[in-house]
């Protein structure tokens, strides 16, 4: 029988399998398959996807049931797709079926005999338990389950059970079920029709009070039903929905985010208790919030704002406008991006709601219309999808950011549209035929090309690809250097070693035509704004043409006036000053020029006088009164933001006095070393006569060696552009130090300055952490009681801190009981200090006793109360052992002896007679004693009669030595308790022993402190060991002394919101990648347990200790969480968010808990006392109504249903995240397929999740009018889900950050800064906050990265935001005033490439919209950085092609010519101008070096600078001195200096510098200064710019040759090389002096940068030297230089396919751009040209042939080539003879003429080195020319010879960087250094272990 029921049981389920092999991946998701059917239902199946829930949820309570509902399910999804046509429907529905069958012979029926009345019962039984019975029992959450559950299943009772046979039973409990499921359904954070058990979050009275405001429906029109009953709203934003046709989840969620808002807004103004109705000043308040930008709208456009209300109802219309705007906010998708049109669209709308509200009485009859309500989605299809199809088509436009900006529209020119009268010409309802809707697919003339699209204009401005933006955005900044420039050029010309030059005429004069050239820099920038804003015309008003026009017309007429009158000014004019002079021949006055210098100077003296009042200047830009418009009409554009963003007075007094300090300084050191000095030997160049040249000179006769003028001063001019950043970075530096300094930052930065001010923290802390009214505050000055309870309230947050550390395993156990402090000090008469300090010191006051042999007290004493926590803990100590004696004793008499003897010890200390009646040489045997007897009591076996006996003997042990051995008269003490109980002289005393104290917690925790404080002998001052935890304790003490606004209480604080966004990242690392070893045998875990040895101790000591609930968990899930925890993982980032919430829960705590819970600690309270289990639950409430974090996992829907493992990994761990955190939030974008009008369309969806039992429960489903990723994709990720943010505040926080616990306590301090008024009315828009850079000891890379990430967020933002007042938002954890920037487009922008760095945009846009932005330092996060070189270039990459992108953008445009002078040249030296900087640094290097080629190669450079006069010079290299400190990175270096010795002290500080420059920090920044230059640069010539992911791991794999070629070939090697090139012919044909040691820096430099951009990539690649790897990567180098390329054959593979992916820049350009490419290729020629002119060959002739023979020459090298290649390909396969006899014909020619030329012409060895010098520039010139005009040879059909060329060249560059890794990984040495500069001490050894065992393994089995 069992044989045969095993097979029975077996064979179907082999079956099973074995039909269901396409479904596996269903199967794979995870251990428990009963979970697969239901969530992984394909998206045109998703209405099935509950009823296989409810199945699977019954399943163990009634199989049969769950059977009939999954058989339901099945029928449902045949008829939905009855062909299976849909994707993984016909899998779905086969593995559906397969498990039917089986379960329809397995399943039994329970409650019947048949199907129908089995689920008729089991249906009434549910009901009639969970929903009759347990309604007013169950917690919302369950009901809401109950009820979806009990939906379900009527739904299948009726397919299955006829209509005719379902009973009045089951039809009344589903009539029920029907009414109530609607007030029943999932909730997010209010359950606001709970009926069962009342959530203590909707008692609280400002919940109440919002609800009953927003349930106030009184005299709004009734709805008609789908009945055709008449019947009124439940609510105003379910009205509001009858009207307009919101959609229904909509609604649920703005209803939940509107109760909120009112209720936290209106708590804060009143006393919670007692009151019933909202503060009309709340709603008032809140209306203003929102609309504001709605108002400011209505009132530039001068609409009248429909916001008007009759008194009686002014509250009911003021939240009607509210809820109106958050509906249409809430379904507009993707136009939230456009806050204007969501503008139109609302004032269209209240437009129409007023008329509802306010004109709809019939005249006659007096009665009120009834609303006919809208569909569902009517809002949706009317008005969002319309304009939605305008943005998706316009973005289809940009040909996934490969075309023009200026060819299409983006958001912001959309947006734009609406600032415009226009928009109110736009019909409503939207027609889709107005203006607005006209795109480039419609408006295309049909004889136009398919690449000429002519659609709609650009609006206001256009994003053209060009470095005039440049000039153009800071054209003041421009004009101010260059007439500064001009001015010291003629100053110093003319100085004659005479201060007193400016006073002579002919100078003053001289210096006075600035203002010509003033007059020409105006007049190229008038002429700019016409030709970059030429295609945005036709979008312009004929006024704005106008101010257009006018401003060329009035730059053009100084431009000529300038010239004329001042060539007047000259008496003896001559050439063009004669020309000039004689058309203004009429006038005769000399001093006209000054009069027209006045008069042109009237816009700037006024401009000047109205910068010193910016009140002035302000209230003028943001009037809207049409004549203050008109007067400031040419002074700013008509635009609707930018205006009014002057500062107060006292902030630009601040940052003026920066810049006049900087620029004075930065103009005196140009004067002084780079022109002064080189104006003399300039004099003498242009003096020499040069007859005779070393080449063939085309201009022999050009007088005064012009060009080697040009050659010196061109790299000094780009010298004087740059080096301001270079002053910038020094002012930045010192102010930003001082700033910090002021600002309390660094004044406790060690364990050691912790433990001096320790006694100060508490105080502290309640002055700044503790919140008081000023009532509590003046008592607390006269109660001692109030101190100590703030002592306890610190003492519950300290110990919280602490806890959470050694959770995170910062800690080990020992440190924990060290650090710890005790939450009640009530039964102690000192402070009880944490052990950490009071350690040893015990021990040390024993010793002092023990040796003290003098007789009088008071000295000992005296020395004692010398150190204040010996003293606190000996009286600590004395009687914590007292307490512990007496509470141990049962025995009355046995006690009382106890305190006879105390009362001796205090009567002899107060009559100073101690030392005369105790015997201090007896207290260190009493102190062994002691140690015994409390290690006795902290052992666990508490029952065991030896361990009670033990105890005994040990108590009496110590009762002896007190009474014998320490005091004189024990035996008299003992006799005299003892006269008086005769009865026990008998018995043995001391052994009534209370042994069940050991079981209470807190008295346990006692006798562990006393045994620290006994025991501890060693100084603690090195606790904490672990550097992360010192960080973080020390950071906290010295946070807490720094300057923040006081904590309000929790029920008053601004409630927030935390958003995350998540693509694909690392939720949790699974085991497998843990474990995964690399070639090297190294896995993640091994890395992780090497870098952080202390912390996987830590780790182990925890999980094996029984008092941590870990007994019945995973191991391996254990290990997963601790490396998971240590990385860039999503686990790590939300495990940090929710310390908020425990934070929050904790002050609720201290706020609402009487002084006998704070006492008795937070830990240790009574959750099973009524009061505080209330307490707890009003705790959690508080932190629902005040917390939210929302995770926007975009791809969360899709990776449900994926078959790819890494994809339901991730599932499963962001499931398990929501299951563990129940207030964790995740939405995403549902895609579905549905069948719309016959044919299946792909339907997208914004959806919010929360966890349930085990699955995720939907909250919010909101239909979208389409796919939301039509821009950029992380700003449209958090767009749609900010909708499901709360709060008045969003902190917007990356996928890489950590939080910590201390650090969220300080939250609410934080948010207070919301509430504060900067200078006038402004409140900050938004906080900057600063970040810490965990990632730094990962590698040296990381270090350097981490470094130079701190000194931004910290010094950096600290100057940007005071007093430069320039600081935007770059991506990190700042916070938004979410109200704010919700109604101004959301917290980034989404334009497709232009938006690439997103983040800065909202920054740039607060500021605009007149924003305030603020950095505050005394909070910090966790932040993540990119580890390997890799990585990081990525990054650098990254934010560098997004530079380029900002140098266009109408945003920076806007800001560079809105700003004051002085504000922007802080915008530009703190953005764009860095990288801008960063490439005039290395075009210095070219330019300084091709003007040295052009002098040397010529010969002028031997025949000039040879010259006697001019020998000695050394001006040139002492001004290129300036630009080697930018190159090597010093310009980084200098503000993290400074921040280090700010925050770690000096030492540290030059010690870490140091450690760097041995580490090789120079090449690293020196090689990413060539990334940001190249990328830079050609993003703005080319575009190209794009997202890069750089991957967050661990780096400990090696990158193989052929990738970093790949990587860095164009930016970089090319360069490199080219350099060299460079410097190779300068140091072989130059003949300057060799001397200078400043010329020895200047090419020590550029060598240096040489040999960085060639071998940095392979310096930091992890075992780059091994020589195994070497012969691996010259392998794969050489498979991947010779694959052939094609269709699908990706750049990893195939070298043509990398090649042609790199020219994809090209094809997408403008011919400007392939102009520009064609005109730079023409440098290479120049080697050619000067090198042929030097050769021995030539024999010295200058004539014009040689050259031409050159080229001869250079051509016949490539024919032959040509005929190798094709002689190859023809005869190379059928006629190998032919093929052998070709090429032995051409290397016979080849020797031949080599012979000829050798005996014949002299041609030398040299020549032929010289000659490789020469030709090869010129090809690679070729190459470069043949690229840039691609389609041309394509048509010729030379297109794969360039090809072939080109592939010769990749091989030889490739070669000439790949010889020096090969030599140098020769010498095993080499490797072992690097990887000991690569990574820190441990991991060193850590990999030759792994290295042995490795060896090891192998061995073994061939052994």
């Amino acid at each position: 029988m069992a044989s045969s029921s095993g097979t029975k049981d077996v064979g179907p389920q082999r079956s099973t399998s074995r039909r269901m092999t396409k479904m596996a991946s269903m199967v794979e998701a995870g251990d428990d398959n009963t979970t697969v059917d239901s969530e992984t239902v394909p998206s045109s199946l998703a209405s099935i996807a509950p009823i296989l829930r409810v199945a699977n949820e019954i399943e163990p309570e009634n199989p049969r049931v769950a059977y009939l509902c999954r058989f339901h399910a099945f029928e449902k999804a045949h008829r939905m797709d009855s062909t299976s046509s849909g994707r993984g429907v016909r899998q779905f529905k086969t593995y559906l079926l397969h498990r039917l069958q089986k379960e329809e012979l397995e399943t039994e029926h329970i409650l019947a005999n048949d199907d129908p009345r089995e689920i008729q019962k089991y249906y009434q039984n549910f009901c009639k338990k969970n929903i009759r019975e347990g309604q007013y029992t169950k917690r919302p959450e369950e009901i809401a389950k109950i009820y979806q559950i009990a939906t379900v299943l009527y739904d299948v009772l009726k397919t299955v059970v006829p209509s005719s046979k379902v009973d009045n039973e089951t039809q009344k409990y589903a009539k029920d079920v029907e009414e109530k499921k609607e007030q029943n359904e999932h909730y997010n954070i209010l359950p606001l029709y709970a009926v069962g058990v009342e959530p203590e979050i909707m008692k609280l009275p400002e919940i109440k009070a919002a609800l009953r405001a927003i349930r106030d429906v009184e005299g709004l029109p009734s709805f008609l039903t789908s009945a055709e009953k008449e019947r009124p709203a439940h609510d105003i934003l379910e009205w509001l929905a009858a009207i307009f046709g919101f959609q229904k989840g909509n609604v649920a969620n703005q209803r939940e985010h509107l109760i909120l808002l009112l209720a936290n807004m209106d708590v804060r103004k009143k006393n919670p208790h007692g009151y019933e109705q909202l503060d009309d000043e709340t709603i008032k308040e809140l209306m203003n919030k929102i609309l504001k930008n709605y108002q400011s709208w209505c009132k530039y456009l001068h609409f009248d704002p429909i916001l008007e209300s009759p008194r009686d109802r002014r509250q009911q219309a003021r939240l009607l406008y509210i809820g109106l705007y958050l509906l249409i906010w809430g379904e507009a998708s993707n136009i939230r991006f456009m806050p204007e049109c969501i503008c139109f669209i609302f004032h269209r709308m209240a437009k129409e709601m007023h008329g509802f509200l306010f004109g709809n009485v019939q005249q006659v009859t007096g009665d009120t219309f009834i609303i006919n309500p809208k569909g569902e989605e009517a809002f949706l299809k009317e008005v969002v999808t319309p304009l939605y199809e305008v943005l998706r088509k316009e973005a289809s436009g940009n040909k996934d950011g490969k075309a023009s900006h200026s060819t299409w529209r983006n958001y912001d020119d959309l947006n734009e549209y609406f600032w415009s009268g226009k928009s109110s010409k736009l019909k409503w309802p939207l027609d889709g035929k107005g203006d607005f809707f006209v795109h480039s697919d419609m408006a295309k003339p049909a004889n136009k090309k398919d690449n000429q699209p002519v659609g709609k204009p650009k609006t206001n401005f256009v994003e053209v690809r060009t470095f005039w933006h440049l000039y153009r955005d800071f054209d003041r900044m421009w004009i101010f250097f260059i007439l500064a420039l001009q001015a010291m050029i003629i100053i110093a010309w003319h100085q004659r070693g005479s201060s007193s030059v400016l006073f002579d005429d002919v100078v003053y004069r001289s210096v006075s035509s600035i203002f010509v050239t003033a007059a020409f820099l105006n007049f190229l920038r008038a002429v700019l704004d016409i030709v970059l804003s030429f295609k945005a015309w036709r979008s312009l008003k004929s006024f704005q043409i106008l101010r257009y026009l006018l401003k060329f017309i009035v730059a053009a007429f100084w431009l000529v006036i300038m010239p004329v009158t001042y060539s007047r000014s000259f008496q003896n004019p001559s050439g063009l000053l004669k020309f000039f002079n004689n058309l203004g021949a009429d006038w005769q006055s000399h001093s006209l020029y000054y009069y027209c210098v006045a008069i042109y100077l009237i816009p700037n003296i006024l401009a000047a006088f109205l910068f010193l009042f910016p009140f002035l200047r302000r209230s003028m830009e943001r009037s809207n009164w049409r004549i203050i418009i008109m007067l400031m009409w040419w002074a700013q554009p008509k635009l609707y933001v930018g205006r009014g963003m002057h500062e107060d007075v006292f902030s630009l007094l601040k940052y003026t006095l920066f810049w006049i300090t900087l620029l004075i300084s930065k103009l005196a050191f140009s004067f002084y070393v780079e022109i002064l000095p080189l104006i003399e030997p300039t004099k003498t160049i242009m003096n020499l006569t040069v007859s005779s040249y070393d080449w063939h000179e085309f201009f022999p006769n050009v007088t005064h060696n012009i060009g080697v003028a040009i050659a010196i001063w061109a790299p000094i001019i780009l010298v004087y552009f740059m080096d301001t950043q270079i002053w910038y970075a020094i002012f930045a530096t010192l102010v930003g130090g001082i700033h910090g300094a002021f600002s309390h930052l660094g004044e406790i930065r060690t364990l050691g300055m912790i433990r001096a001010r320790f006694e100060s923290v508490p105080s502290a802390f309640s002055e700044r952490l503790v919140p008081y009214s000023k009532e509590e505050a003046i008592q607390n000055l006269q109660d001692d009681t109030t101190e100590r309870i703030s002592i306890a309230k610190f003492s519950q947050m300290w110990n919280e801190f602490i806890l959470s550390m050694r959770n995170e395993d910062l800690i080990s156990h020992k440190e924990r009981d060290l650090l710890l402090v005790p939450y009640s000090s009530g039964e102690v008469s000192v402070v009880q200090w944490p052990p950490f300090l009071l350690a040893s010191k015990i021990p040390i006051a024993l010793d002092m006793a023990k040796d003290y042999n003098e007789r009088e007290d008071a000295d000992l004493f005296k020395k004692i109360k010398t150190d204040d926590f010996m003293y606190f803990a000996i009286i600590e100590c004395y009687e914590t052992l007292r307490d512990i004696l007496i509470a141990l004793l049962v025995n009355d008499g046995e006690k009382k002896v106890i305190w006879r003897i105390c009362r001796e010890v205090e009567r002899s200390i107060r009559n100073q007679i101690f030392l005369k009646e105790f015997r201090m040489n007896g207290l260190p045997l009493l102190s062994d004693k002691l140690d015994k007897f409390l290690n006795l009591l902290m052992e666990e076996n508490g029952d065991d009669q030896s361990y009670r006996s033990h105890i005994i003997n040990t108590f009496q042990d110590i009762i002896e030595i007190i009474i014998q051995d320490v005091m004189n008269n024990g035996h008299e003490v003992l006799k005299e308790v003892y006269t008086f109980q005769e009865n026990n002289k008998k018995e043995e005393k001391f052994q009534n022993i209370n042994i069940d104290l050991l079981h209470s917690r807190s008295w346990r925790e006692k006798v562990v402190r006393l045994h620290l404080l006994l025991t501890v002998k060693e100084s603690a001052i090195n606790v904490p060991m672990n550097l992360e935890a010192r960080r973080r304790l020390t950071f906290f003490a010295n946070s807490l002394f720094m300057i923040m606004p006081r904590a309000p209480k929790v029920r008053n604080m601004l409630s927030f919101s935390i958003l995350t966004p998540y693509y694909k990242e690392e939720v949790l690392y699974s085991t497998d990648e843990l474990n995964k070893e690399n070639e090297d045998g190294i896995s993640i875990l091994f890395y992780l347990q090497k870098i952080y040895p202390d912390e996987w101790k830590n780790y182990e000591e925890r999980i094996n200790d029984s008092k941590f609930v870990y007994a019945g968990k995973d191991r391996a899930e254990l290990v997963r969480q601790w490396v998971s925890y240590r990385a860039q993982t999503l686990s790590r980032t939300v495990r940090g968010m929710m310390y908020y919430r425990e934070a929050l829960e904790l002050q609720c705590f201290l706020d609402f808990a009487d002084d006998k819970a704070i006492f008795g600690g937070y830990r240790a309270i009574d959750k099973n006392q009524s009061d505080y289990r209330i307490l707890k639950e009003q705790a959690q409430a508080l932190a629902d109504l005040k917390f939210t974090y929302v995770v926007s996992c975009q791809v969360y829907g899709m990776q449900k249903k994926s078959r790819d493992v890494r994809d339901q990994h991730c599932y499963a761990n962001i499931l398990n995240l929501m299951l563990t955190h129940a207030s964790l939030r995740v939405a995403y974008i549902d895609e579905r397929e549905e069948t719309v009008n016959g044919n299946s369309e792909k339907i997208y969806y914004s959806v919010l999740v929360k966890g349930g039992d085990k699955l995720d429960e939907e909250i919010y489903r909101i239909k979208l009018p389409g796919n939301p990723k039509i821009g950029e994709g992380k700003p449209e990720n958090q767009n749609h889900a900010i909708i499901f943010t709360r709060g008045e505040a969003l902190q917007t926080i990356d996928m890489n950050q950590d939080n910590y616990f201390e650090e969220a306590f300080k939250m609410r301090n934080v948010l207070e800064e919301f509430l504060k008024t900067h200078h006038g009315q402004r409140r900050p828009t938004i906080l900057g906050i600063r970040e810490h850079i965990f990632t730094g000891s990962v590698s040296s890379l990381a270090w350097f990265m981490s470094n130079q990430e701190t000194s931004f967020v910290t010094i950096g933002q600290r100057i940007l935001a005071n007093p430069l007042r320039v600081r935007f938002h770059y991506g990190h954890p700042d916070i938004f005033d979410r109200l704010f920037h919700l109604t101004r487009g959301g917290i980034s922008k989404a334009s497709r490439v232009i938006n690439l760095s997103e983040d800065i945009f909202s920054g740039y846009n607060s500021t605009l919209r007149r924003g305030y932005v603020t950095h505050h330092e005394y909070i910090q996060v966790g932040k993540g950085r990119d580890v390997g070189m890799n990585q990081i270039s990525l990054f650098e990459t990254k934010v560098a092609n997004g530079n380029g992108e900002q140098t266009l953008s109408r945003d920076v445009y806007r800001l560079g010519r809105r700003f004051d002078f002085y504000r922007m040249l802080s915008f530009y030296f703190t953005t764009v101008g860095f990288y801008f900087s960063s490439m005039v640094t290395v075009l210095t290097v070219y330019v300084f070096l091709y003007g040295r080629l052009y002098m040397v190669l010529s010969g002028l450079e031997r025949r000039i600078l040879e010259d006697p006069s001019l020998r000695q010079s050394k001006a040139l290299e002492e001004a290129l001195a300036t630009q080697s400190f930018f190159q090597l990175g010093l310009l980084l270096v200098l503000p993290m200096v400074m921040e280090i010795a700010l925050e770690r002290g000096f030492r540290t500080a030059i010690g870490d510098f140091i450690i760097m420059q041995l580490q090789l920090a120079s090449v690293f920044f020196t090689f990413q200064l060539g990334t940001k230059a190249h990328y830079y640069g050609r993003t703005i010539l080319h575009g190209g710019a794009k997202y890069r992911a750089t991957g967050r791991g661990f780096v400990v794999f090696h990158d193989k040759f052929a990738d970093n070629y790949r990587m860095y070939s164009r930016s970089h090697f090319v360069k490199g090389l080219e350099l060299l090139i460079l410097l190779i012919v300068y140091e072989v044909y130059g003949h300057s002096y060799r001397n200078s040691s400043l010329y020895f820096f200047i090419t020590f430099s550029m060598w240096f940068l040489v040999a960085s951009w060639l071998f940095a990539p392979f310096i930091f690649n992890p075992s780059g030297f091994e020589w195994q790897k070497t012969v691996d990567d010259w392998t794969d180098w050489k498979r991947w230089m010779g694959n052939r390329g094609g269709i699908g054959i990706s750049p990893d593979k195939s070298w043509e396919s990398w090649w042609n992916e790199e020219q994809e820049h090209l094809k997408y350009t403008n011919m400007r751009g392939i102009i520009l490419e064609i005109v730079l290729a023409f440098r290479f020629f120049i080697y050619q040209f000067g090198i042929v002119y030097q050769l021995k060959i030539s024999h010295g002739s200058k004539n014009i042939l040689v050259y031409g023979l050159s080229w001869f020459v250079m051509l016949t090298a490539l024919l032959v080539l040509k005929m190798v290649s094709i002689g190859r390909r023809r005869f190379g396969t059928d006629f190998q003879l032919m093929s052998r006899i070709l090429k032995a014909l051409l290397f016979l020619g080849f020797v031949s003429v080599m012979i000829v030329l050798f005996v014949v012409c002299d041609l030398t060895v040299s020549d032929i080195f010289a000659a490789l010098l020469a030709f090869m520039p010129t090809g690679w010139a070729l190459i470069l020319i043949a690229q840039a005009c691609r389609p041309c040879l394509k048509g010729i059909g030379i297109w794969d010879s360039v090809m072939e060329l080109s592939r010769a060249y990749e091989a030889i560059m490739g070669l000439i960087i790949f010889m020096p890794v090969v030599v140098l990984s020769w010498f095993p040495f080499v490797s072992e250094f690097q990887t000991r500069l690569l990574f820190n001490q441990a991991f060193s050894r850590g990999l030759q272990i792994s290295m042995i065992l490795a060896g090891k393994k192998d061995k073994t089995p061939s052994s």
